[in-house]
């Protein structure tokens, strides 16, 4: 704990955006077969350093089979908030969460990224035990805890019982229990965020651990019995106030990004797949009165490509998904970056009408029938997957992995872990950096990024821009 609030704490977007630029990014690896341990990847980020677009630590877990997948900090700007009991902490623990085990690893940054090293281990009984919850997806820190949302319930496959939200305490780590108290009809779980003045949280769907875990069903698919719905919470009172269903033909209604701005009482989600053409979309969301309202403001359309471009699980369909698997919203609310990971594509979304999104640059790279490579001639597997925005919104980082099980099946010629980054022209636009490319190491796959300092996916703040 500091004397001072964390000076990567910052209580505006604008505030945050003119911090220091980010010096490391820490991605996570992991092993699609199981046969090494996940592991916690140190790069440089500096431009002109020695070590840049270099791994230069990496944390090695001592267990195997975690599946890492989502992560985020102890402490963000959250801290910040006139309710919050924690305003001296420091952003210093990763909290990294193995998605097929459900053991929690606390990494510690400190004194220096490159000596970053495990804290503490929370073991899955311990969650089992206390929230009746399995397979923690998404880290969120808010301003009166470590908010963790899970994709199972209880039972060996998950399903006993609905999944949801649970807290730990941001210093010691304790896992204290449960989140909600009232969760309407709420069953699915996957993404959430919040609006922490107007004091409401977001809730996405995705699936039940049978329906992930070994892979996608296209029976469950093509029946529509993935998640389609939002759902729309009152923070402090912890129950369920409305929930929207985007229809069913809507499947997988994952990422969630509310406006920066808390002034702003909209966001987005980005949908997987509509069942009736392959298409992907992009809905918004937003709040009158006390009512919210959603529609679909942004589609994608699938890519026609020859059978023999396609694996077995496409064959029949005769064109590539655009899979949107993961959208992000820059620091000033003005751009929406939409992960196209079927078709290999990363597009820029103008969002100063957050109702009329408009295409303001695009990107090609890897993709199941275009393969593009990366502009300094080396291979990309896969497409953009998770995506990373600088403070400043400048740079824009991704990797190439999904989940170990759906990689083998859209991409069965292996997914090597790579990550790239894309600069931003002042007015909108996406370049790839041909300087920038991590390529991991054998047996690794990349998923997600977090960028040292904060970065647009986990800070949660707390007044208005000027």
């Amino acid at each position: 704990m500091t004397m001072r609030p964390d000076p990567t704490f910052h209580a505006s977007p604008k505030l945050a955006m003119e911090a220091p630029a980010e010096n490391f990014a820490y991605t996570l690896l992991l092993s699609p077969d199981f046969s090494k341990p996940d592991a916690l990847a140190v790069i440089d980020v500096k431009p002109g350093s020695p070590t840049y677009s270099r791994i230069v630590h990496t944390v090695t877990m001592p267990n195997k089979g975690d599946e890492f997948h989502h992560f985020g900090w102890n402490a963000c700007s959250s801290a910040l908030s006139p309710l919050a009991g924690h305003a001296f902490i420091e952003r210093r623990y990763l909290i990294i969460p193995g998605l097929r085990s459900s053991r929690i690893y606390i990494i510690d940054t400190k004194p220096d990224p490159t000596q970053a090293k495990i804290h503490k281990i929370i073991e899955p009984e311990e969650v089992f035990k206390k929230t009746g919850y399995s397979r923690p997806h998404t880290i969120h820190c808010g301003p009166d805890g470590i908010y963790v949302s899970t994709l199972g319930g209880g039972g060996k496959d998950g399903t006993n019982g609905p999944p949801g939200v649970f807290i730990m305490d941001c210093e010691t780590f304790e896992v204290l229990g449960r989140w909600e108290i009232d969760r309407g009809p709420q069953t699915l779980h996957y993404d959430f965020w919040w609006n922490l003045p107007r004091d409401y949280m977001v809730t996405s769907e995705w699936a039940l651990p049978p329906q992930f875990e070994n892979g996608i069903v296209p029976e469950d698919l093509l029946a529509n019995k993935y998640g389609h719905r939002l759902h729309f919470w009152d923070l402090r009172a912890r129950r369920n106030v409305q929930t929207i269903d985007l229809g069913a033909n809507h499947q997988m209604a994952l990422e969630v990004r509310p406006a920066h701005d808390p002034v702003r009482e909209y966001g987005f989600v980005g949908v997987v797949v509509d069942t009736t053409n392959l298409e992907a979309s992009i809905w918004t969301w937003w709040r009158e009165g006390e009512k919210f309202h959603a529609e679909k403001t942004a589609t994608i359309p699938p890519a026609p490509a020859p059978k023999e471009q396609l694996p077995p699980l496409l064959q029949g369909f005769g064109a590539v998904p655009p899979l949107v698997t993961d959208i992000d919203l820059s620091m000033d609310d003005r751009f929406l970056y939409v992960s196209c990971w079927g078709t290999g594509e990363m597009r820029q979304y103008d969002v100063s009408d957050p109702r009329k999104p408009k295409l303001a640059g695009s990107v090609h790279i890897g993709g199941i029938a275009r393969r593009t490579p990366h502009p300094n001639g080396k291979a990309f597997a896969a497409g953009p997957q998770m995506v990373e925005i600088s403070r400043d919104g400048r740079r824009v980082y991704w990797t190439n992995s999904l989940y170990s099980t759906w990689d083998d099946q859209f991409y069965p010629d292996g997914v090597p872990g790579v990550e790239v980054m894309a600069n931003v022209g002042r007015n909108g636009g996406l370049e790839l950096d041909k300087d920038y490319f991590v390529s991991f190491p054998d047996g690794y796959r990349a998923h997600q990024i977090r960028l040292e300092g904060g970065d647009c996916s986990t800070d949660s703040f707390c007044y208005p821009s000027v």
